[in-house]
């Protein structure tokens, strides 16, 4: 709902801070005083084009402040917030600035924070809807004729969305394993040769560094050969070695007993004797380990740049052989499934479908009642808003397959004919911008509750009609303010009458110089203004009398 709105050297409006309530409230004033201005200021704020041509002639700078109260938590407008990274505390309202400079530049604030345009007008369109002679939103744009006849039907679409999502998920599935298939089948020839090629190498995961390692010591052996059999024989030589050290040891041993210095002397050289045995195994050990056997190392060679030929020729690592025969052989199996696997995934997009289409039925069949039940509902308040020869009709027309969508498998449009004879046409092609505001006026109040929005604005709805006409417009808007806010821009004094507040738009001239006041009215005040719309300039007695009837409701 909004709350305030302040606007400052805007065309005539130097300075003006105006506070709203709910229900019905009413502007009035004489013919040019500036309601178009107050409308144009309004719409500023709610991200309409800034022309520099809105600034008050002799200032740099123009601005509107308005303020509404805070989103409901979950609303679509939170979600708009959240989404931009607007935070909003709770329980604190939603203010909108907007400036514009002389020059052409404009800035634009939510809750202080920076936005852009387009932003504001996504904004400002969950926040008011303003209904005027050339205005082309809310209810006449056709993409929000589904979501009211839904609201108005009490259903959701949450069923036939889920089913829409499972329908596609199934013809992804089956459409990606149909080119996984096809691709399959073309490569079968390169997959079964593959897979017979490194079957047989049957390579093993971590083979090339072990190979390499074993090349490269092979390699070494060859030069080290000759060192070591001259270290070995060390150990075996007449002058020395460990039979002479195993000798000296027990010819030891037979003389130590009584001696402390040579048990001492034993014990030193049974030591030596053990790490001299352990050092000739080692030996051992790496003399056979490096010894050169040209043929193993021809064997390995082969084996080894064999590996990382078949590495390069399938652009992997060596090491990742193994898995691509896994990953090939694998295919090959899948090639040999697809026709089962297809079947199944073809069954199971069938029955994705069949439970798409009941869905998508059922919600139409609800929507077809509801569309009858609304048709009849506008009927009944056409004749008194003097429509009695228009007719409306809600469309629900069956898409085409490719069409269906998770909203279901209809096209809805709200149609209507204002003159006898006339074809059904969407709402927005009635080209008198009264009769536009009429039409969507029997609408809104046929729709009532399932409108949604808090804060609705007509402009002279009841341009070109009067007596009993405006009277039953002004009881329409009151009925419709029950549930909303509504500001209704009038020259009517039936419609005036029905307001819950009542400002009046004045302008006055002070030198060379016209300014725009809007100021609110008491109980006095309005008796006077609805007195002045019935009797013009000259107020009388008469005037009075029958503004005292409109307002008591006689």
């Amino acid at each position: 709902m909004l709350q305030s709105l302040s606007i400052r050297d805007i065309v005539l409006i130097e300075a003006l801070d105006l506070e709203f309530g709910s229900g019905l409230t009413v502007l009035t004033g004489e013919t040019g005083a500036g309601k178009s201005i107050l409308l144009d200021s309004l719409g500023l704020a709610l991200g309409n084009r800034a022309d520099s041509g809105l600034v008050r002639q002799g200032t740099g700078k123009a601005q509107v402040t308005a303020s509404f109260e805070a989103p409901a938590e979950g609303s679509k407008l939170a979600a708009t917030l959240a989404e931009n990274d607007i935070e909003i505390e709770p329980g604190e309202p939603l203010i909108i600035k907007r400036s514009v400079k002389a020059d052409g530049g404009s800035r634009a604030f939510i809750n202080d924070q920076p936005c852009s345009a387009t932003l504001l007008r996504t904004v400002g369109g969950q926040l008011i809807e303003i209904h005027g002679q050339h205005d082309d939103r809310g209810l006449i744009n056709p993409k929000g004729h589904r979501a009211l006849l839904d609201a108005f039907a009490g259903v959701e679409g949450n069923s036939v969305g889920v089913a829409y999502e499972a329908w596609q998920t199934a013809k992804t599935a089956l459409e990606q394993a149909k080119q996984d298939q096809e691709a399959a089948e073309n490569d079968r020839e390169y997959l079964e040769h593959s897979v017979a090629e490194l079957s047989k190498f049957a390579p093993q995961p971590g083979e090339e560094q072990e190979l390499a390692l074993d090349r490269a010591t092979m390699m070494k052996g060859e030069k080290l050969t000759g060192d070591l059999e001259a270290i070995r024989a060390a150990f075996d030589g007449s002058n020395g070695g460990l039979a002479s050290l195993r000798s000296a040891a027990r010819r030891l041993d037979m003389i130590a007993d009584d001696h402390p210095l040579l048990k001492e002397a034993l014990e030193s050289l049974d030591r030596s004797i053990i790490d001299a045995s352990e050092a000739e195994e080692k030996l051992n050990d790496a003399a056979a380990a490096l010894s050169f056997d040209p043929q193993r190392l021809d064997d390995m060679e082969t084996r080894l740049f064999d590996l990382r030929g078949l590495a390069r020729k399938h652009r992997v690592e060596p090491d990742r052989l193994s898995d691509l025969l896994d990953d090939l052989q694998n295919m090959l199996a899948a090639i040999s499934d697809g026709g089962r696997s297809l079947e199944e995934l073809e069954a199971s997009l069938v029955r994705a479908k069949q439970s798409y289409i009941a869905a998508a039925e059922s919600l139409r069949s609800k929507r077809s009642k509801a569309a009858k039940a609304l048709d009849k509902a506008v009927a009944g308040e056409l004749a008194p808003l003097k429509l009695d020869a228009a007719r409306f009709e809600t469309l629900l027309e069956l898409l085409p397959e490719e069409h269906w969508n998770k909203s279901g498998m209809d096209r809805i449009e709200f149609l209507i004919s204002t003159n006898p004879g006339a074809p059904l046409a969407p709402l927005g092609k009635i080209a008198s911008g009264g009769e536009l505001s009429r039409f969507i006026l029997a609408l809104k109040v046929a729709l009532a509750e399932e409108y949604g929005l808090k804060t609705i604005i007509f402009d002279e709805v009841d341009r070109g009609v009067g007596g009993a006409v405006a009277s039953a417009i002004g009881d329409r808007l009151s009925r419709l303010s029950k549930g909303a806010q509504l500001l209704v821009v009038t020259h009517s004094p039936q419609v005036a009458s029905k307001g819950d507040a009542h400002m009046l738009i004045n302008k006055s001239l002070s030198g060379t110089v016209s300014r725009t006041d809007v100021s609110a009215l008491d109980d006095e005040g309005r008796r006077q203004e609805i007195a002045r719309m019935l009797s013009g300039a000259d107020v009388t007695d008469e005037a009075r009398a029958q503004a005292d009837r409109l307002l008591e409701g006689v």
